[in-house]
């Protein structure tokens, strides 16, 4: 059947979950006046996650039609298609995407539920991109307990969230996804404008009306931290939570965030306390929803127009990234769902994880940010050594600017950060404007910190910075690992999966992937099954043969056992006292 789109509608989608068993999603496009040579495209990315996805590959059985005749499709490359046809008559293509990709990156349908990203299930056509685009979203088969949740417009759409949907272009329809299935859905109001929770998968044991409650907390003082008693930017706002046995992630959208957690990490009823789990789900939840502002709106110039051919390079996601994983946690602190002392605990953890990777003397957090296509997201064993995470160290590259202007007296990042907002109109930024907006509000020129701070590999200056604020540093030795120089698997045996970078493991000689079977100490050996067995068997000991199996090749390494591997711990000189930087009007 040919859809119908809405009037002024001139590009419509029509999505069904054609076989829940195969995972098939059936797509039918109409465009109402199609170029001669009509083309279209899958986008090969979806923005907030960089990496190169290559969603075309799940896309199947393309045809097209006009004036119910066949026409011929042409494929000019992996994701671009192109039409032969006569530009007075509405083309109609139809296609399936196959979906099962539980992740928040791109598409998945099964019995349970369903999900999509725009990016993995709707062709971009080609210069019509700007027109207003309508999504139809029909009702499941025998299933008529689902229902749908999507940041779109609605337009002519039932109780249950099935029916017409509007974009006022491509941008839009791609940045909205859409939820089905048996969720459960709570609502609240922040800011005066209506937010709304539905999640999926849970168990009977979550506690919805805490969870519903802490978001509102996020919400709320986010919030104001951005406007104070005006809106935020968006007219409503959904959070879409999955839930797994296994999984952590979140993907930002204009107006809503995709999120997935792990079952056992949700507020459970009758349990009041906080558990690690849930706060690193509220810092995910304060995360995504931070980047409302900060990307979605406040963006990247290079971000201004979205090419969704091919890699979107940026030497800022220190910023967009790093600097709301800054916030993500403090705001937490700030809406009083956390204690300070919690929140130096998680500071501390992002401290330690930054001194941990030997990567960050090699790569600066600008380089690190324009990498992410190559680097970031295409880990490997030697990612530690080579690199540093824009997320942690951009955090604390944060963390040493609003320090900084806080200990010098003229302003802090907050203010910063509402007056970039201002100055770029809410819309492109570049650092000239960071740098600018820091010389106006703070007082002077910060360019030696942005060189050696964004663009070096010099260490931050944390302790320093600290100590003001009663944050004592203490150092204590390392986790074993960490000492050794490895990152291992204990799951089956000691497995290698990195070796770090001047470590002892290094100058011994490991590889990752080396299957570790244990140690020789003169004519004794020792059989080892899990990694505290060294220290076990090795007693006072400082130097073993350690024996590796290699490619089935049994090896021995003499490796030198260190006692000089520290790491930081932070403590509060004084609990008791006030923190101006964390209360909540900071």
């Amino acid at each position: 059947m040919t859809p119908s789109p809405p009037r002024g509608a001139s590009i419509h989608y029509r999505v069904e979950a054609a076989d829940l068993h195969a995972h098939l999603f059936h797509v039918t496009l109409s465009i109402d006046q199609p170029a001669a040579q009509q083309r279209v495209s899958l986008p090969v990315w979806i923005p907030g996650s960089y990496l190169v996805r290559e969603f075309s590959k799940n896309l199947q059985r393309l045809t097209a039609r006009q004036d119910g005749r066949p026409v011929a499709v042409q494929q000019l490359d992996k994701c671009d298609w192109q039409i032969e046809c006569v530009p007075s008559s509405p083309l109609i293509l139809s296609y399936e995407v196959y979906a099962f990709d539980n992740s928040v990156r791109t598409a998945w349908l099964d019995t349970q539920r369903g999900f999509f990203n725009g990016t993995s299930l709707c062709l971009r056509v080609h210069e019509q991109e700007s027109s207003v685009h309508s999504l139809e979203l029909l009702a499941v088969k025998g299933m008529s307990h689902w229902e749908v949740a999507t940041g779109l417009a609605p337009h002519r759409v039932g109780k249950r969230g099935f029916g017409t949907y509007l974009a006022a272009d491509y941008d839009e329809l791609v940045d909205c996804p859409v939820e089905m299935g048996a969720f459960w859905s709570g609502e609240f109001k922040a800011g005066g404008v209506p937010h709304r929770l539905v999640v999926a998968g849970a168990s009977e044991s979550l506690d919805h009306a805490r969870l519903l409650a802490d978001v509102h907390k996020i919400c709320e003082t986010e919030i104001r931290f951005w406007h104070d008693r005006k809106r935020p930017p968006h007219k409503s706002y959904l959070f879409m939570l999955n839930v797994v046995d296994d999984g952590y992630g979140g993907l930002e959208h204009r107006n809503s965030t995709a999120l997935i957690a792990s079952r056992r990490d949700l507020p459970r009823l009758g349990e009041a306390r906080l558990n690690d789990g849930y706060i690193t789900l509220l810092g995910l939840i304060s995360h995504e929803y931070f980047h409302t502002w900060n990307v979605k709106h406040l963006r990247p110039a290079e971000f201004t127009h979205y090419d969704y051919t091919g890699e979107n390079y940026t030497h800022l996601l220190w910023f967009f990234e790093g600097f709301t994983s800054y916030y993500d946690d403090l705001l937490l602190r700030r809406a009083g769902l956390i204690d300070d002392a919690t929140y130096i605990k998680l500071l501390n953890k992002t401290i330690n994880q930054v001194l941990q990777t030997p990567g960050r003397e090699v790569q600066s957090v600008a380089q690190a940010s324009f990498d992410a296509w190559v680097k970031y997201y295409r880990q490997d064993e030697n990612t530690a050594n080579a690199t540093v995470s824009y997320y942690t160290k951009g955090a604390l590259v944060a963390l040493c600017f609003d320090l900084t202007l806080r200990a010098e007296g003229h302003t802090t990042l907050d203010e910063v950060m509402r007056a970039l907002w201002q100055r770029c109109k809410a819309g492109p930024m570049a650092e000239a404007d960071f740098a600018a907006v820091l010389k106006e509000l703070g007082g002077r020129a910060f360019t030696r910190e942005i060189a050696s701070w964004v663009h070096g590999t010099r260490e931050l200056p944390l302790e320093e910075l600290l100590q003001p604020l009663g944050v004592v540093v203490l150092e204590e030795p390392a986790q074993l690992q960490q000492r050794l120089g490895i990152r291992a698997t204990e799951t089956a045996g000691v497995v290698i999966k990195t070796v770090l970078r001047g470590g002892a493991a290094e100058q011994a000689g490991f590889a990752a992937n080396d299957e570790w079977l244990g140690i020789e100490i003169g004519a004794t050996g020792w059989r080892m099954t899990k990694l505290d067995d060294l220290l076990l068997y090795a007693g006072s000991h400082k130097k073993v043969t350690a024996l590796v199996a290699r490619d089935r090749r049994l090896l021995r390494l003499e490796l030198n056992l260190p006692s000089a591997v520290t790491t930081w711990r932070l403590v509060l000189r004084d609990p008791g006292r006030a923190q101006p930087w964390l209360a909540a009007h900071a």
